[in-house]
């Protein structure tokens, strides 16, 4: 089932609390799915000699996934994201079951660290006290938080809970962190434990796994060798769709949605990053190019990517070449999307961002593997800090609108007679000019004295107040778990509702 670009919607966030962002339709996603899992099934590509399906059954085995169900996957970095992001997960909850699929997320560990700040309106700390938070390369080097950092942020949260309207279910997440703390070996695996308790107190029904021990299996390394060895292959086309996707969009940035590769005469970057596990350092790897084949050098010793290799042997040649120097080869973005699509799903569900760059993915699928890319969906929700929620900001474009009618007015009859006036002089002549700055001249003097520009004004200083105070409680972006319980299992019912109706 092939999306062309055309297809593609110029997705956007509900500007109103608790919509919803489905696409494409409910009962398209199943279909696409079941569809997906026929495509994958029976696909004839060979990758590293390998047939795909037979890859894909062996890397849901590695995972302990259940090879003869469906599977609805979301991915996304081990952080406390928003609510919109959570969104997919109910989505993921309301559809599997529709179809006999399982719901999975995986949290990838092997990201670079962001977005770990708890936060709320004018208030803001990291979930960590880890002092490395802001040089980690990714984020399963830091720690979790310490008994006493959770009891300060719990202690914050509830005094400031306390002029709330509501109880946030962070402090319930706060709790279960706290047990998990000594018990979790990195911060990613200990906000997982949380989160996923968090979930299924509110009876949101998925399995949850890191990412990273993915990067050390057989069927991942296997593609990974795979693109190594065609490593300008790989690059050409990879660029070619993030130029055509540039062109479409007219985005005129060339690191975005992300940076080409660098080809250059005997060497090229791979899509990859290298982990040194042991220096928790990482950069941008390149094979080089001798003789007829590609090459990974780390220090005097050569890894040769060779196309006609054995796919299996490849793959555990390669692990023993890194597992040798203590590194990792990490996915980037578009290769990350790439391996989970291809090995793992039958639906990737991605928010907005994703799934604005995973058409960049799509065209890779197609002219690099050559298959016709699965069907991938995108949702997000909004959920606004409870307190606005049936309030609105003010709106000023529609002030200053307001403001430049009624100074414009404040003449009544007197500015038309001048205007008439205008009109009648001759055109770039000096009488028009000075009739013109009369007018303006006038108008000034006029609204220094009257009503309605002073009622506006004071509407204006309100309105800018109003903002100063209260747009930070208009942000989607807090934790979700900054709702109450209902709020959430209000939006896991909505989504329940667009798939119930499905017949």
């Amino acid at each position: 089932m092939t999306q062309q670009s055309s297809s593609y919607p110029d997705w956007k966030a509900p500007s109103g609390d608790s919509e919803l962002l489905i696409w494409p339709q409910p009962d398209q996603i199943l279909q696409h799915t079941l569809a997906n899992r026929n495509l994958l099934g029976a696909a004839s590509a060979r990758i590293g000699g390998v047939d795909l399906p037979e890859l894909r059954r062996r890397q849901r085995q590695c995972l302990g996934l259940d090879e003869n169900r469906p599977l609805l996957l979301v991915a996304h970095q081990a952080e406390l994201y928003h609510a919109g992001v959570w969104a997919k997960l109910a989505l993921l909850h309301a559809a599997a079951p529709r179809i006999g699929a399982d719901a999975l997320l995986i949290l990838v560990d092997s990201d670079a660290p962001k977005h770990l700040q708890l936060r709320w309106p004018l208030w803001s700390q990291p979930i960590t006290d880890d002092p490395n938070l802001g040089n980690a390369a990714w984020s399963a080097l830091l720690a979790g938080p310490t008994p006493g950092h959770i009891h300060d942020l719990a202690s914050s949260l509830a005094a400031a809970a306390e002029t709330w309207p509501f109880v946030p279910a962070a402090l319930d997440f706060l709790q279960q962190l706290a047990r998990q703390s000594t018990d979790q070996p990195n911060l990613p695996a200990t906000i997982a434990h949380a989160m996923h308790w968090l979930d299924g107190s509110l009876a949101l029904r998925h399995q949850s796994l890191l990412a990273s021990p993915i990067w050390s299996s057989p069927p991942y390394l296997l593609l990974a060798h795979h693109l190594l060895a065609r490593a300008v292959a790989f690059a050409e086309i990879y660029n070619d769709a993030l130029r055509a996707h540039r062109a479409t969009h007219r985005i005129r940035t060339p690191a975005r949605p992300m940076p080409d590769l660098h080809i250059l005469t005997n060497a090229c970057e791979a899509p990859f990053w290298l982990d040194d596990l042991s220096a928790q350092t990482r950069t941008r790897p390149y094979v080089q190019h001798s003789g007829d084949a590609w090459r990974l050098s780390i220090g005097g010793d050569i890894f040769v990517l060779d196309e006609k290799a054995e796919g299996w042997s490849a793959a555990e040649q390669l692990q023993q070449f890194l597992h040798r120097h203590h590194l990792r080869l990490s996915p980037r973005a578009l290769t990350l999307t790439l391996v989970l699509r291809l090995l793992v799903a039958d639906q990737f569900v991605h928010g907005i961002g994703g799934g604005r760059y995973d058409q960049v993915t799509d065209a890779v699928i197609a002219r690099f593997i050559g298959i016709s890319p699965p069907a991938f969906a995108v949702t997000t929700a909004t959920l606004y800090f409870t307190t606005v929620v049936g309030t609105s900001l003010p709106c000023l474009p529609c002030l200053a609108h307001e403001g430049h009618r009624i100074r414009h007015g404040a003449l009544g009859e007197q500015k038309m007679h001048l205007v008439r006036q205008i009109e009648q002089s001759p055109r770039r002549s000096s009488q028009r000019q000075q009739l013109f700055l009369r007018m303006h001249d006038r108008l000034a003097a006029a609204a220094q004295t009257h009503p309605a520009v002073a009622d506006w004004q004071q509407r204006v200083a309100d309105a800018n107040r109003r903002m100063a105070d209260e747009s930070p409680l208009f942000d989607r972006e807090f934790f979700y778990a900054l709702q109450p319980r209902d709020r959430l299992s209000s939006l896991i019912a909505l989504y329940q509702s667009q798939f119930a109706a499905i017949h």
